[in-house]
C-alpha cells in the first residue's frame, strides 16, 4: 500500500477515536463502533489463539540499540524464551524490539501486538507474528490475556498504564496473582517509595507491595519467573493449542 494510503487510514482511524471520546454520537455511529471493537477483539482472539504461554514485557519505544536498558532487554527477552514462554510486546522500537530480538535470536517465538498512532509506529523487524490495533484498550486486554509474567522496563507514560493495570487486575482478582517484575533499581525507586507512602497512607495494602519484584538481575528475573509462573502454574513447554482447519484457523496461525 503506498504510504499516502498507509497515512490517511492512519489519519482516518484517529479522527475516528477521537470522535468517538468527544461524547454522545447517534445510535447507529455508537452500533458501528461497538461491532468495529468486537471485529478488532475476534481478530487479536484468532491471530494470538495459538502462541502458547507468553511474559508480556513493557517498555519505552525511545531507546536506542546501545542503550544499556536495551541491551538488558535483550538478554532478557532470549533468557525468558529459554524457559519456553513467547515473548510478547507491544511491537515497536526501542524495549520492544529489544525484547523481541532477544526472543528471536534465541529460536524462541516473538510476537507483537502494534497500535496505529498518529506519528505511526512501525512494528520492528523481529516480530515473527503480529496484530495491528486501532484501540488502545484492545490492545492492552490482549497484551495481559495471555501472559504468566509481566516484565516492566524502564519507560513512559504508557509503560505505567500497562503496569498499573497489570497490578490493579492481579490486586482486585480479576486476574491471578502472576508474577511483576520492575528491571532497573534506580529507575524505578521513586515510584516504588510512593507506593510505600500509599500504604503508610492506607490507600493500598502492605501485602500489594508482594506482587512486585524489583531488580537489575537478569538472574533473578528468570528464577522469579520459574518460581512464580512456571511451578506455580504448573506450565509445560510442549503446551500449545493445534489449530483446526474446519474453524479456518490455519490461516490466523500464520503471520
Amino acid at each position: 500500500m503506498a504510504t499516502k494510503n498507509i497515512k490517511q487510514l492512519r489519519d482516518k482511524v484517529i479522527y475516528s477515536e477521537r470522535r468517538f471520546l468527544e461524547g454522545p454520537r447517534s445510535r447507529t455511529r455508537e452500533f458501528l463502533f461497538v461491532f468495529k471493537v468486537f471485529r478488532e477483539f475476534m481478530q487479536g482472539f484468532r491471530k494470538l489463539h495459538f502462541i502458547g504461554p507468553c511474559v508480556t514485557v513493557f517498555g519505552s519505544a525511545r531507546f536506542k540499540e546501545e542503550h544499556p536498558y536495551y541491551i538488558k532487554a535483550r538478554e532478557i527477552g532470549a533468557a525468558v524464551s529459554n524457559l519456553g514462554f513467547t515473548i510478547l510486546t507491544g511491537g515497536g522500537p526501542g524495549i520492544m524490539e529489544a525484547a523481541n530480538r532477544g526472543a528471536f535470536e534465541a529460536g524462541g517465538r516473538s510476537v507483537g501486538c502494534n497500535i496505529v498512532l498518529p506519528h505511526e509506529q512501525k512494528e520492528n523487524p523481529y516480530v515473527q507474528k503480529s496484530v495491528e490495533f486501532r484501540y488502545f484498550f484492545v490492545r492492552k486486554t490482549l497484551l495481559i490475556k495471555y501472559s504468566y509474567a509481566f516484565i516492566c522496563m524502564p519507560g513512559g507514560m504508557g509503560t505505567m498504564d500497562e503496569m498499573f493495570e497489570a497490578l490493579t487486575l492481579i490486586q482486585t482478582g480479576k486476574i491471578q496473582n502472576f508474577p511483576v517484575v520492575l528491571f532497573g533499581k534506580d529507575y524505578w525507586k521513586n515510584l516504588y517509595e510512593l507506593m510505600e507512602d500509599m500504604v503508610k497512607e492506607g490507600t493500598i495494602s502492605a501485602t500489594d507491595l508482594d506482587l512486585l519484584l524489583v531488580t537489575d538481575s537478569v538472574e533473578e528475573t528468570v528464577a522469579h519467573l520459574k518460581k512464580h509462573a512456571i511451578h506455580k502454574f504448573g506450565l509445560k513447554k510442549e503446551k500449545r493449542m493445534t489449530p483446526k482447519k474446519w474453524l479456518g484457523e490455519f490461516f490466523f496461525s500464520k503471520k
